[in-house]
C-alpha cells in the first residue's frame, strides 16, 4: 500500500467530513441520490443521458462501521479516507455506466465484471433534520473479488486512484492491511436480507425470461460470508470526491453554501480549499 498512499502529513483531513458525519448520524437511514451518466440511445441528440437512483451510504472507505453481527475478519486500523462507499449488484445498470464513462470506456459486459470503473458521479444527501443539503461530485470505482487475486488493469486503477486518497494512520499496521479483507468485511456488514438480495433473479429482466431458479430467488437470506452466488454479484463502490457542497438552509436569514474543492495538481500541495457562497 505504501506505493499508492500518500503520507498523512501530505494529505490533510477533509474540513467537511466531521460535520458531514454528524449530520448523517441524525438520519434514520443514510440514503442519498446517486447520479451517473449513460450512453444515449440511438438517434438521440446528445451523446449521454443522466440516470439517478437512491443508494445507502455504507461508511467511508477503510473506516468500516462497527457491527456486532459481522463475523468477518477486520483489517487493522492502518488507514483513513474521505471517500464515501455504497454497495451494488454487478448486474445493475449503474455498474456498466461507471465502467463505460471511466477512463477505460468499457463497451462490453465482460469488461465490467471485475474491479475498475472511474466514471463521474454526483451524490446528493438531503438531511431534513439539519436543513442541509450535501452534494458530492467525483469519480466512482468498483471493487470486486479480483482486487487482489488478479492484478488486471481495472484492479490496478482502483488501487492507484483510491490509494492516493488513503491516509496512513499507523505505518506499522500498513503491511497487514488487505483490500480483499476489507471487501469481505463490507459484505459481512450487510444484513442477511441485503446479502441475500445478491442472489435475486437478474434485475431488470422480464419475469417471463428463463433464469437459474436453483441459485436465484427473491427474499433469500444469507449468513455465509463466502456464499458463491452472492459474492459473485456483490460489489463495493468507492466515491473519490473532487468537490463537496454543503448548503445550510436551516435559517433562511443566514443561509449559506460552502464549496470544498480538492486540489491534487501537486502532491506536496494536495488538499482542500474552502469557499463561502450564497445558497
Amino acid at each position: 500500500m505504501s506505493s499508492t498512499a500518500p503520507d498523512a502529513s501530505v494529505l490533510p483531513k477533509a474540513p467537511w467530513k466531521s460535520l458531514f458525519n454528524q449530520h448523517l448520524s441524525k438520519m434514520e437511514s443514510p440514503e442519498f441520490v446517486l447520479g451517473t451518466v449513460a450512453a444515449a440511445p440511438p438517434g438521440s441528440t446528445v451523446p449521454y443521458v443522466p440516470r439517478v437512483r437512491y443508494c445507502i451510504f455504507r461508511g467511508f472507505w477503510t473506516e468500516l462501521p462497527e457491527n456486532k453481527h459481522n463475523d468477518a475478519e477486520r483489517n487493522p486500523k492502518a488507514f483513513e479516507s474521505d471517500c464515501p462507499t455504497f454497495t451494488t449488484d454487478v448486474r445493475m445498470e449503474k455498474v456498466g455506466q461507471l465502467f463505460g464513462t471511466g477512463a477505460g470506456h468499457a463497451e462490453k459486459v465482460e469488461q465490467t465484471q471485475g474491479s475498475g470503473g472511474g466514471g463521474p458521479v454526483e451524490a446528493v444527501y438531503w438531511i431534513k433534520e439539519t436543513g442541509t443539503q450535501w452534494r458530492i461530485k467525483g469519480k466512482a470505482y468498483v471493487v470486486g473479488n479480483d482486487i487482489e487475486e488478479n492484478e488486471g488493469s481495472g484492479a490496478r486503477t482502483v488501487k492507484s486512484e483510491v490509494g492516493k486518497r488513503m491516509r496512513v494512520v499507523d505505518e506499522e499496521k500498513e503491511k497487514d492491511w488487505s483490500w480483499s479483507r476489507e471487501l469481505t468485511a463490507s459484505f459481512g456488514n450487510q444484513s442477511p436480507g441485503i446479502k441475500g438480495s445478491f442472489k435475486a433473479p437478474p434485475p431488470g429482466r422480464p419475469t417471463t425470461e428463463a433464469h437459474d431458479d436453483k441459485n436465484f430467488e427473491l427474499g433469500a437470506k444469507v449468513d455465509d460470508l463466502h456464499d458463491e452466488v452472492a459474492r459473485k454479484n456483490f460489489r463495493l463502490v468507492i466515491i473519490v470526491p473532487e468537490s463537496v457542497e454543503q448548503t445550510d438552509l436551516s435559517d433562511p436569514a443566514k443561509a449559506r453554501r460552502h464549496l470544498y474543492t480538492f486540489n491534487e495538481s501537486a502532491q506536496a500541495n494536495a488538499g482542500w480549499t474552502t469557499q463561502e457562497l450564497w445558497p
